[in-house]
């Protein structure tokens, strides 16, 4: 198809921010479904006569088919472009989740939430999110992949309690069947009439820019700042010091999150907090969460990234501490309004500093990468968790242990030399490569 001559946005509302808000509420309803998988725990224990470890097993096989499936739907997000990879992965996932609610018993769910719903779940999160993102946004990618992320965190504001309400008010069949016929009915088509891959199939530049040669001549379109790292194969980057330690920080983000997003109302019901309270006291988490997402988002297209992922990840090790240290109901909203700042911020962070260090041609991959091992890093913290639970009768072991990996984290983080290898500090302004095939 011929490309439409690049224009100004002007005064207009730049199309990108119609794409961030599309997938703002694909991280809405996607996260805040994953996350809600911990309000069921109790429900399912005694209607199914299954331990919390057993079901601490289910939630970690789909932690681990999520994290395998990341850096595929991230390469075909690099290859096809993100549109189909996103639209079509919802429409799976509802299906799947639809599924789930009428499924006859325990382990039937189980294979739908792992096999299905959490597989399907990988082109919806961050890896092909983010390969569409760091095209449409060059100067204001920090604070554009934050604001989509913080859908992730309005998803356990709002629809983490809404699910417990649900729950409470009909069954936990009826609550997932209505996430389900939501993510079918309106996520999906949602995506597809609005996610373009490139902002030349709208003859825009990032950002809303005009084209930088009199004419608007679409030579000039997508130009793309290069780094001293940067990639044209995402194995490529692991030749380097950055993504070594980047991958580590999110190994421990991984541990962290996904313990948090399983066992928390178990923890709080141990504590002798109910599920309303906890999935409240969630809510809180996330809402802070969301100011601390968008603040940071901002702040990193201000300062070196590395800065704020240090200062997130120490602030989460304080927060595990605490939560340690307070016992009971005190102790749940302490660690909410502490982590809450922390929670998803390393996302938008984490991502634009790998675009940057490493270019943009292959961030869909390199994001699916990285998010796989925060996945399987997660996926075995959620099963660990249970198990020490069970033995211990406590989870003060697991949380600790937390406490002292997110410090290890944020020392990694501080040692990436980000002025040396980031576009941002040492990058050349280049013409752009041929857009993702199918564009």
């Amino acid at each position: 198809m011929k490309d439409k001559p690049a224009v100004r946005s002007g005064r207009r509302v730049f199309y990108g921010w119609y794409i961030v808000g599309a997938m703002f509420f694909m991280m809405f309803i996607g996260v805040g479904a994953r996350v809600g998988f911990g309000l069921f725990v109790d429900t399912w224990t005694r209607e199914f006569g299954v331990s919390v470890a057993a079901l601490s097993g289910v939630a970690s096989a789909g932690w681990l088919a999520n994290g395998l499936s990341q850096p595929l739907f991230g390469s075909l997000a690099d290859r096809v472009g993100g549109r189909i990879v996103v639209t079509s992965c919802m429409l799976v996932m509802g299906l799947g989740v639809v599924a789930m609610g009428l499924s006859p018993s325990i382990w039937v769910m189980a294979f739908f939430y792992a096999a299905v719903v959490s597989f399907a779940m990988g082109g919806t999160l961050f890896a092909p999110a983010v390969a569409v993102m760091v095209r449409w946004f060059l100067h204001k990618r920090g604070a554009a992949i934050a604001v989509l992320s913080a859908g992730a965190s309005v998803g356990g504001m709002l629809l983490v309690p809404f699910m417990a309400y649900l729950l409470v008010l009909t069954s936990w069949r009826v609550t997932w069947i209505t996430i389900g016929v939501i993510m079918v009915l309106v996520a999906a088509p949602l995506l597809f009439l609005v996610v373009r891959n490139h902002p030349s199939e709208m003859g825009l530049e990032p950002d809303g820019d005009a084209p930088e040669v009199a004419g608007g001549a679409s030579d000039a379109r997508n130009p793309e700042l290069v780094g001293p790292l940067a990639v044209e194969e995402w194995r490529d980057a692991y030749r380097s010091a950055p993504m070594w330690l980047l991958s580590f920080s999110y190994v421990v983000c991984g541990v962290t999150t996904a313990t948090i997003s399983i066992h928390f109302v178990p923890y709080a019901i141990d504590q002798g907090v109910t599920t309303s309270i906890a999935a409240l006291a969630f809510g809180l988490l996330s809402l802070i969460n969301m100011l601390g997402v968008l603040g940071v988002g901002v702040i990193s297209d201000r300062i070196q990234r590395k800065t704020a992922l240090t200062v997130i990840y120490a602030m989460r090790g304080v927060a595990f501490l605490l939560l340690t240290l307070i016992p009971g109901a005190i102790g749940l909203w302490v660690f909410a309004a502490v982590a809450g700042f922390s929670w998803l911020a390393t996302v938008p962070t984490t991502s634009a500093l790998t675009a940057e260090v490493y270019g943009v041609k292959r961030t869909g991959t390199l994001t699916g990468v990285l998010s796989m091992v925060h996945q399987l890093a997660g996926a075995a913290a959620v099963l660990v968790a249970g198990i020490t639970f069970s033995v211990f009768g406590t989870y003060a072991y697991a949380f600790a242990g937390m406490a002292v990996l997110l410090m290890l984290a944020a020392v990694a983080t501080w040692l990436v030399n980000e002025r040396a290898c980031s576009a941002r500090f040492q990058g050349v302004l280049t013409l752009p490569r041929q857009a993702p095939e199918g564009a």
